[in-house]
């Protein structure tokens, strides 16, 4: 996958890009990121991009000129089949599902906004799609960026060492949350008693299969109801939902 970034702080990205599965990944030839900055795209000597809003009112947007030459700048250099998503406190938000979809391209542009956002003609003419990831205002979209990559690239394949280790990660397993995980040692002397579940060390994967099923029904509908009462469960998923919650109100 490649990934272009626009924002006025492209220096904000080095220590994401210089640690864990992003630098990994880049060592590995799996994903390409390229900086690209407006203030690059100015005409005034102080390189100035942003301006009163018209109307009245506090603060500055980003001027549409400067965003718009550097997305012709970043399409003519990435080529075809590119989708240009601006990070904004409007967009949807981000899951899953929208995930799974943004992995049918593999050439992205990330547009940062900054201050009070950007000139609304650069969104209705440029942008593919506005997303976001919390309802609250940040600074600016480079940490939003940030997310959104690091998201993105633990679903490319060969990222990871196993494929395993992806598909068992909250939410991409069928909308639940994840099972507990344990290691070693098996016995923790702080805590006495309490062990890792004996099902784990059965070797029946089988079991075990069934087991982190059951644990991420119970936790999703502990930690999440909101989540769960999305899910439309199986017959077996019923049985094993139903034996988690007797089980927890028993131990209450």
């Amino acid at each position: 996958m490649w990934i272009s970034i626009i924002s006025l702080f492209p220096e904000m990205f080095k220590t994401v890009i210089k640690y864990g599965i992003i630098n990994k990944s880049i060592k590995k030839k799996l994903l390409k990121i390229s900086f690209w900055n407006p203030r690059d795209f100015t005409k005034n000597k102080n390189r100035k991009v942003d301006s009163k809003i018209y109307g009245g009112g506090g603060g500055v947007i980003l001027k549409a000129e400067p965003l718009i030459k550097s997305i012709f700048k970043v399409k003519l250099e990435m080529k075809d089949n590119v989708k240009v998503i601006y990070l904004s406190p409007q967009g949807k938000k981000i899951n899953i599902s929208y995930i799974k979809k943004l992995l049918l391209y593999d050439k992205i542009i990330l547009l940062c906004g900054r201050y009070k956002g950007i000139d609304e003609r650069v969104i209705n003419n440029y942008i593919d799609e506005e997303v976001s990831i919390g309802d609250y205002i940040l600074s600016g979209g480079e940490l939003p960026a940030m997310i959104l990559i690091d998201i993105l690239i633990r679903h490319i394949p060969g990222v990871l060492n196993t494929i395993s280790s992806n598909n068992t990660d909250s939410f991409f397993n069928n909308g639940l949350l994840g099972s507990p995980n344990y290691t070693r040692p098996r016995v923790l002397k702080e805590l006495g008693k309490k062990n890792v579940p004996s099902i784990l060390l059965s070797g029946n994967h089988k079991k075990i299969k069934e087991w982190r099923l059951q644990q991420s029904l119970g936790i999703t509908w502990l930690k999440r109801p909101d989540l769960f009462k999305k899910k439309k469960l199986t017959e077996k998923e019923k049985i094993l939902f139903n034996k988690f919650k007797n089980s927890y109100f028993k131990n209450k």
